[in-house]
């Protein structure tokens, strides 16, 4: 038995889909646990580039079987895309499957995401998918429909005009008037494509864990848009940490055996909330640039900053990390000189401590460790004795605070770009 968790540490973006690409190759299963369509994970094989938003990372292998877990909320009208366009580039997916009790994202949902976000002063910064009010219907128990639902045209017929007809009114104020007919007529076209891939997903997956087969659990976002434990309310709608993959895929926290905490090099954050180490100047822009941060769900640009090790730390406590795998590592090649934030100066007073408190962490004062660059493309490198010594200097740094052993380095977006300790 070996369950594994690819867990994000910071605010999403680490680069989860390039890691868990590669780990599935030593995985037999690849669940995913929590999020919706909100997230987006690109792989790199061959030069060829792919985008997921809902299918797990470990799609392309085919002989792998891939699962949405009951923690998603699903975009169907997505989801069938997302296979449409695999199956135009030439791969079968015969190994996807998707939990029934996970909650479908409908039109309604979507539109009142939209409806929510716009008119606000103090916008969140959501990608209007649906993602929030989908697990508020899902945490209300009423108005949500599930897989299940999809089994059969009968019950998704009456599960759709049952809510259409009980929230008319509302629907009609925040400016959502589907038509029940059309609206059943294109979901039931969609469970016909979907619903051979619906079943209970977690006795499959802890019958497969008591036979010793090798789960990887994989998260969307990071660890600080965590519903709970995140940076309120500049937040997702979920529980982004560790602990969530057990609730996410139904299996006992006694089958989980590593965490695997995936950061970026440096930082990086894209919509609104507290960041202490963003650095607004050219020294952001080279590194939005170099790193290509972009978002890849939305395409808006991130805001990029020094790495946190006051913020990763805490990261590690929350996740109960055992291993640690950075990131992006080749894209501070060219930079005279490199900070860390060590520790954080709070009313004139410097600490080590994460404070819970989104409106202290606004207004924290990073305290830096400042480290020599290095100038060599490494890139190419395939064993860590041969990265420049200041590189590993900065390495060794990061690991040894955070008493961490560091489990891969990445040095490119590649598969092959990837260093193994």
């Amino acid at each position: 038995m070996s369950g594994t968790i690819i867990i994000g540490t910071q605010f999403g973006d680490e680069g989860k889909g390039k890691l868990i690409d590669y780990l599935t190759e030593e995985s037999d299963i690849v669940v995913r646990f929590q999020g919706g369509n909100n997230a987006g994970h690109t792989i790199v094989v061959d030069n060829d580039i792919y985008k997921f938003h809902l299918i797990p990372s470990g799609i392309l292998y085919e002989n792998k079987t891939v699962i949405i877990g009951s923690g998603v909320v699903i975009d169907t009208k997505v989801l069938c895309k997302e296979i449409e366009s695999l199956e135009k580039r030439g791969h079968k997916i015969n190994n996807l499957y998707i939990a029934g009790n996970a909650h479908a994202i409908m039109p309604w949902h979507i539109a009142l995401d939209r409806h929510e976000e716009n008119p606000r002063k103090d916008k969140i910064g959501t990608t209007g998918r649906g993602i929030g009010p989908a697990y508020m219907s899902k945490t209300g128990r009423s108005d949500s429909i599930r897989m299940y639902d999809f089994l059969t045209d009968e019950r998704l017929s009456s599960r759709i005009f049952s809510i259409l007809k009980n929230n008319r009114n509302y629907f009609e104020m925040i400016g959502f008037n589907g038509n029940a007919d059309e609206i059943i007529k294109e979901y039931i076209a969609i469970a016909k494509n979907i619903r051979p891939l619906i079943y209970d997903a977690p006795t499959f997956i802890n019958n497969e864990l008591d036979k010793g087969q090798k789960v990887l659990f994989e998260g969307a976002q990071g660890t600080f848009l965590d519903i709970d434990h995140g940076t309120y309310p500049f937040v997702t709608s979920s529980n982004t940490v560790a602990s969530a993959a057990c609730a996410g895929s139904g299996i006992g926290p006694n089958k989980i055996t590593d965490v695997l905490g995936i950061t970026k090099a440096y930082m990086t954050r894209v919509g609104e909330g507290p960041f202490p180490t963003e650095l607004d100047n050219d020294t952001g822009k080279k590194l939005r640039d170099k790193g290509k941060e972009y978002g890849t769900t939305t395409g808006r640009s991130r805001r990029c900053g020094w790495l946190d090790l006051v913020m990763l730390n805490h990261s590690k406590n929350l996740n109960g990390l055992t291993e640690l795998i950075i990131t992006k590592l080749d894209v501070l090649s060219g930079f005279n000189t490199l900070k860390i934030c060590r520790e954080y100066m709070i009313d004139k007073q410097n600490t080590k401590q994460f404070p819970g408190d989104p409106y202290i962490l606004q207004n924290v004062t990073p305290v830096y460790q400042e480290f020599a660059g290095w100038n060599e493309d490494i890139s190419a490198v395939k064993k860590y004795d041969d990265l420049p010594d200041n590189t590993k200097k900065y390495l060794e740094f990061i690991s040894s605070y955070l008493n961490l052993p560091i489990k891969i380095v990445s040095v490119g977006p590649g598969r092959k770009e990837t260093i193994v300790l």
